[in-house]
């Protein structure tokens, strides 16, 4: 399989350096190399261009939303790229940067396929909108806006309307979840998964639920968002907004293989590594490369 490997040197989305790093630290590590050896012909397309703005502008383009205009412009040619890649064949494999990148990446890829549903791996939700999030961190709102919930200028991005109607997005390993969104949970009746589900449930039901739903759904491709958050602190200790009681590293590969194995998968995120909180041992971006290779072992 042809797959273009996209960075998003992104952090304005969460407001705390270190996640820009990512891309480029992953590439150091052998990115390319890891997935070629299973037989994918790897172009590596560079980062997305970050327009740079001094922290005392996060506010001037909206009084609750920081960095509103950056994060815009840097989606906008991610959506572009994405939809490139498409186009091309190819599948995207983008790596993040933080979660707000997830909106480029949903626009490109709904701009391609007619029914695109969205699996989202998060400790979050990411529902949030500019009236209900707490922080003002456009990460928490990208979902909310491919579904068209939000203000104009993110619900908008790349084409005007929803990306992903709400049937079509299934969220994982949530655990997190603020005020506003829970509320929008219930009233737009989203396919939610939390880590209490996993538990109960198990998590092989689970998967397969989501799998029958999209199949039931006649999606025409999938974007898989994976959040490094998802996954418990003690195994990934460098993440921005870690959330303790998540998915171990078995429990992670276990989803991402199959998932990919479904040959449904069309889009790859791999977001929110943050290599300054990574430290002594460096678990974190060992388990990162170590994820992205099972993921590509078993892609087909």
């Amino acid at each position: 399989m042809d797959i273009n490997i996209i960075g998003v040197p992104l952090f304005y989305g969460c407001d705390r350096k270190g996640v820009e790093l990512a891309p480029d630290i992953i590439r150091h590590k052998g990115v390319s190399e890891i997935i070629s050896k299973y037989n994918h012909t790897v172009y590596d397309l560079g980062n997305i261009y970050v327009p740079q703005v001094d922290a005392e502008s996060k506010y001037i383009s909206h009084k609750s939303m920081k960095y509103l205009n950056e994060v815009i412009e840097t989606n906008r040619n991610l959506a572009q790229a994405v939809y490139s890649s498409l186009c091309a064949n190819s599948l995207p494999f983008v790596i993040g940067g933080d979660h707000s990148l997830g909106l480029g990446t949903i626009s490109g890829a709904s701009k391609f396929y007619r029914n695109l549903a969205v699996i989202w791996i998060d400790a979050h939700g990411d529902v949030n909108t500019e009236e209900t999030s707490p922080t003002g961190n456009i990460h928490g709102m990208p979902l909310a806006a491919s579904m068209n919930i939000g203000h104009s200028s993110l619900t908008d991005l790349f084409y005007k309307g929803q990306k992903v109607n709400p049937n079509n997005v299934f969220i994982l390993a949530a655990r997190d979840l603020d005020e506003g969104e829970v509320e929008l949970i219930k009233e737009r009746k989203l396919n939610v998964y939390t880590m209490k589900d996993i538990r109960t449930r198990g998590l092989e039901s689970i998967v397969k639920e989501i799998m029958d739903k999209i199949s039931e759904n006649n999606a025409d491709g999938v974007h898989l968002s994976f959040d490094i958050d998802s996954i418990d602190p003690e195994h990934i200790p460098g993440t921005g907004t870690p959330v303790e009681d998540g998915l171990s590293i078995d429990e992670a590969k276990y989803i991402l293989k199959t998932f990919v194995q479904s040959e449904k998968i069309s889009s790859i995120d791999m977001v929110e590594f943050n290599s300054d909180l990574d430290h002594e041992d460096a678990r974190t971006s060992k388990a990162v490369l170590d994820l992205i290779d099972h993921t590509f072992k078993n892609l087909h």
